[in-house]
């Protein structure tokens, strides 16, 4: 996001990227932001930075711009929300997953989540919501108003592309398998009903994958297989539609966006749903991988910044 904006944002508007943050974590900050044209203000803290973090955000002591700067717009994140003198206040909510079902998350994530949302919706001149179902959530509630949340959907990585190197094998991929919410009881048993052609089900957790890995596992799937309860966007299912593969979703209206009409959409409560949309989607792979990187390439993160930019001067 942060990058798509620094693109929109041109010669016109300064970008500054603050974040107070320990020691350890400042290494991999500085190094996600290489590439980006921004101004930054890195603070370092001690190991409790999470601590000072929430002690910060908490107490309602010490403006931003004490140690940002002067500002017009200070867009906050997850897990801080401090105070500000002036300017517009926003934030991103990616979901209310942590408020809708709290038997996903830990307790401690529900909470902090909880807090975050309960300030934004008080405190925020703004809203960005990463769908537009997330808005409606938010309207429904937080009890915020709508004219006041703009829809700003996640962007696909560049390097999710169909060149490339790719992992061999016959089978159906799937991330994130701890996660409940992901389904995987429902994809395994959906993987067993197949009746003419049985692909392996490889089960991956994205963050022991190196990002030069993901896109070349995306690309030899024969499948990959979405079919999750409930989320926020679902940016996964462009991620491999990016890459050149047929995608399998859950029914659920949260990843209407990110499916568009270029995904077989399955009831994910029912094995045989899953299993039946597996199989037409091995049938018809012709036509859905052109109709998957077609639907892919609408999602970029420039007009992720740009629908930031839009809300900020429509606010303002």
């Amino acid at each position: 996001m942060l990058g798509g904006l620094a693109e929109a944002a041109g010669e016109e508007h300064e970008v500054v990227a603050f974040a107070p943050v320990s020691m350890r974590a400042r290494g991999r900050l500085e190094e996600a932001l290489n590439g980006i044209p921004v101004e930054r203000r890195l603070i370092s803290l001690p190991p409790s930075a999470h601590a000072w973090r929430t002690l910060w955000s908490r107490s309602g002591l010490l403006p931003v711009e004490r140690f940002a700067g002067a500002l017009d717009v200070f867009h906050f994140s997850d897990w801080m929300y401090p105070p500000q003198r002036g300017g517009l206040r926003t934030t991103t909510i990616y979901d209310l997953i942590p408020l809708r079902f709290p038997e996903w998350v830990h307790p401690r994530t529900r909470a902090i989540n909880l807090r975050k949302y309960r300030h934004a919706a008080k405190t925020c001149d703004l809203i960005a919501a990463i769908s537009s179902y997330t808005a409606d959530d938010i309207v429904e509630r937080l009890q915020y108003p709508r004219e006041r949340i703009v829809v700003a959907n996640p962007g696909v990585d560049d390097r999710f592309r169909p060149e490339g190197p790719s992992r061999e094998g016959d089978y159906v991929l799937m991330l994130a398998p701890d996660d409940p919410r992901k389904n995987h009881a429902g994809l395994a048993a959906a993987v067993k009903l197949l009746r003419v052609r049985r692909p392996e089900l490889r089960l991956l957790a994205p963050p022991l994958i190196a990002d030069d890995e993901l896109p070349a596992l995306y690309r030899g799937a024969a499948v990959f297989a979405y079919p999750t309860f409930f989320e926020g966007f679902g940016i996964p299912v462009l991620e491999a539609m990016a890459s050149g593969t047929p995608v399998v979703a859950s029914s659920h209206p949260s990843l209407d966006e990110a499916c568009g009409e270029a995904a077989i959409r399955a009831d994910p409560k029912s094995p045989e749903a899953i299993a039946s949309g597996i199989e037409r989607a091995l049938d018809e792979r012709d036509a859905l991988v052109p109709r998957g990187l077609e639907h892919a390439q609408r999602f970029t993160w420039r007009a992720c910044g740009e629908a930031h930019l839009h809300g900020f001067d429509t606010v303002l």
